[in-house]
């Protein structure tokens, strides 16, 4: 990945008319030959070129999706993985804005935009998946709601989800945009924003699990519970919690020259904390499947080519990250925090894929495998996401320092109005 240097300036300066400067922004900053582009570049190429086909030939003709398994790795990895890595956002403004956790702060803009892209790239790619892409409007204008269906309920929380985390992230655009009226209206939505979109994420998340419940006869009875709905919404946080680590831990090494340096020495900080909050959360989840193990008497299953599976994500990915969470926090090592993150990180993609793929209808003679296009068009989804991701923080203040005149705002709307003081004060002296 390129990087950019302090010394351009990251937004509109004073008097320099907006459309030209839009213009200016579009164009590329820094090397475009790099290890990452020379990778990424040729896979969206391709992937775009398959997106063409299969909007033109029909899902038989760049997957392998039948009647048997209508859903494959476009709703397996891309929506239902894809959502739970995006949880990071909910979470780290609940610790910010809610628990008023301030050494989060520095990384909130950046999880909040991954966030958000994450749900437009993800939720975008569903398009993919469904027969008659066209009408996936139809829940949302009111042709045909179908208020009876769980997917009502995502469909909703998706879109407006998507506008709470605009509206969190959007400040940060208004300072790049130099648009500083526009700015201190935003500011004063983002902790409603913040609010609404956690209460929306929590709902979604364990709206995703809900999904899973009306497929009871189709999943193993190792990775099927009517506790799913709770599952999904635990693992979603320390799913978020891996994903903000790995992708911090990289910014750190390839934006770290936008990085100021009172930021730099609080990232092992902030790391560690990431760590044990994960840590809990995975504590939680570990103890929740071994209580539906024991409800379910399932132990006769675990000596089977599924049950191996079953282990293997238990103990490989969960257990065992979370126990390298503790001992990386206990030491403060980061690269042993960053390994727990990527191992926990693998073990989200396994289990969501466990559910929504390897153990549906696990007992068919012909089990679905995805075809190169899908893989192929799900890697391009990824890296768009990280070159939308890369774009805007080479231009907008997100881990650069707000400007001078967008710090004043946020002090003037912390300090109480000389009005409300006025009348504090009167309310006294009538006491």
């Amino acid at each position: 990945m390129n990087t950019t240097p302090t010394t351009r300036s990251f937004g509109r300066a004073v008097g320099q008319d907006l459309w030209p400067f839009i213009k200016s922004e579009l164009k590329p900053k820094g090397k475009l030959l790099t290890p990452f582009n020379i990778i990424s570049a040729p896979v969206i190429l391709l992937g775009l070129a398959l997106i063409v086909l299969r909007f033109t030939k029909g899902l038989g003709a760049t997957t392998n999706l039948n009647q048997e398994f209508p859903w494959g790795i476009w709703i397996g990895f891309d929506v239902v993985t894809g959502v739970a890595f995006a949880a990071g956002a909910y979470t780290l403004t609940f610790l910010v804005y809610v628990l008023r956790m301030e050494k989060y702060h520095s990384i909130v803009r950046a999880t909040v935009l991954n966030g958000f892209l994450a749900y437009v790239f993800y939720s975008g790619a569903l398009a993919l998946d469904v027969g008659r892409p066209w009408k996936m409007i139809n829940p949302i204008i009111g042709n045909s709601f179908g208020i009876s269906s769980v997917l009502f309920l995502v469909a909703w929380h998706f879109l407006l989800y998507m506008i709470a985390q605009f509206i969190e992230f959007s400040p940060a655009i208004a300072e790049w945009l130099g648009l500083r009226r526009l700015r201190k209206i935003l500011s004063t939505l983002t902790v409603g924003a913040v609010i609404f979109g956690i209460c929306l994420s929590l709902l979604h998340q364990s709206g995703l699990g809900a999904l899973f419940l009306l497929a009871a006869a189709k999943i193993h009875p190792l990775w099927y519970t009517e506790y799913i709905p709770v599952l999904f919404v635990v693992s979603s946080v320390f799913a978020g919690m891996s994903i903000v680590i790995i992708e911090g831990s990289i910014s750190h090494r390839v934006f770290g020259n936008m990085i100021d340096p009172k930021h730099h020495a609080e990232h092992t900080d902030i790391l560690v904390g990431l760590g044990r909050l994960a840590a809990v959360a995975m504590f939680v989840y570990f103890f929740l499947k071994v209580l539906v193990l024991i409800h379910g008497l399932h132990f006769d299953l675990l000596n089977t080519p599924m049950g191996h599976i079953y282990l293997i994500e238990m103990v490989g990915f969960v257990l065992f990250p979370m126990l390298l969470f503790i001992y990386g926090a206990q030491i403060r090592n980061k690269n042993v925090l960053l390994s727990a993150a990527i191992i926990s990180a693998l073990g989200i993609i396994f289990n969501r894929l466990n559910i929504s793929v390897i153990a549906f209808k696990w007992d068919v003679p012909m089990h679905y495998v995805p075809s190169w296009m899908e893989i192929v068009i799900t890697l391009a989804v990824v890296f768009g996401e990280i070159w939308a991701f890369r774009w805007a923080v080479n231009r907008m203040p997100v881990f650069v320092d707000s400007p001078a005149w967008a710090k004043q705002i946020d002090k003037e709307l912390a300090e109480p109005q000389p009005a409300v003081q006025e009348i504090g004060l009167k309310d006294k002296q009538i006491a």
